[in-house]
């Protein structure tokens, strides 16, 4: 039997749909609009694509947004005055800068000097350090749609085995961290995948939840899936002319219990995510007043 489909636009658009409503109750009892500031640095195609998507989808719930478009060229001490003049605007609650960066700017360098309070993406250290403990201030925009695609597809995580393929700090690492935490959508024994792991398919084969976040078009194929495992495919890779993701959709939706499609999976939920995120840091703020 084909796997069930988690299908993120429609589990997105319900939460903007609660968002909207949200956002308009908290603007009535305040005076206070929410706020993402969103810097752009370069002309990369998909950047440009991603950065008008999430203002598109904040103008919808009635988010502010401001996009800061700046020339490949722009140097790195120009980009940490930006965000330096952004942390102190009162505004403002929540900065994201679109990655990646250009090759002259020291990546780690800027998301740090993002105000921990601001930082809606969750990379400042302080904020990962807070994920780890299990008090987060935010969470990571594509861990959090991840945990909640597996929570209303109505996975079972207390102790399943979730294997994450890919270590990276922006999905692998707090996704792992994430779902290993005592709670809702947690409990789980998780594995940790990457491209030093030895027996890589053996290893997916043991996964109840499997997670592939590597960048690589429809790597994981049917043969690296236990039957009836729930996929998250986190990948999105252009090939040709077609959007394809980490995993082979079509043999693996024969393995597998329930799959994220690839368009119209995780994509919708990273953007949800951040539109939550904003909302929290704009109450933050205003309960800190």
């Amino acid at each position: 039997m084909p796997a069930q489909l988690i299908d993120g636009k429609a589990i997105a658009a319900a939460i903007r749909e609660r968002l909207t409503q949200d956002v308009a109750e908290f603007r009535q009892k305040t005076h206070i609009t929410p706020k993402l500031a969103a810097i752009l640095v370069g002309d990369d195609p998909a950047s440009q694509v991603y950065v008008r998507n999430k203002e598109n989808a904040c103008a919808k719930v009635g988010i502010d947004s401001d996009v800061f478009r700046l020339p490949a060229t722009t140097t790195q001490a120009e980009l940490l005055a930006l965000v330096a003049r952004l942390n102190e605007d009162s505004t403002v609650h929540g900065i994201l800068v679109q990655l990646p960066l250009p090759d002259q700017i020291h990546e780690t360098t800027v998301l740090d000097a993002v105000s921990a309070a601001k930082d809606v993406d969750c990379f400042h250290p302080e904020n990962v350090g807070r994920m780890a403990q299990g008090r987060p201030r935010f969470l990571p925009c594509t861990p959090h749609g991840v945990q909640v695609l597996l929570r209303e597809s109505g996975t079972r995580l207390d102790g399943a085995h979730v294997v994450v393929l890919g270590r990276s700090e922006i999905v692998g690492k707090p996704v792992a961290m994430m779902l290993v935490q005592k709670g809702e959508t947690a409990n789980a024994t998780v594995t940790i995948c990457h491209s030093r792991t030895k027996n890589l398919p053996e290893l997916t084969r043991t996964a109840d939840v499997l997670i592939a976040a590597i960048g690589k078009p429809e790597f994981v194929t049917a043969d690296m899936v236990k039957p009836g495992a729930v996929v998250i495919d986190v990948g999105i890779n252009r090939v040709g002319d077609k959007l394809v993701g980490d995993v082979a959709f079509g043999p693996v939706s024969e393995v597998a219990s329930a799959i994220t499609p690839v368009p119209g999976g995780v994509g919708p939920m990273t953007i949800a995510m951040l539109l939550e995120n904003t909302l929290t840091a704009a109450r933050l703020r205003s309960s800190a007043r």
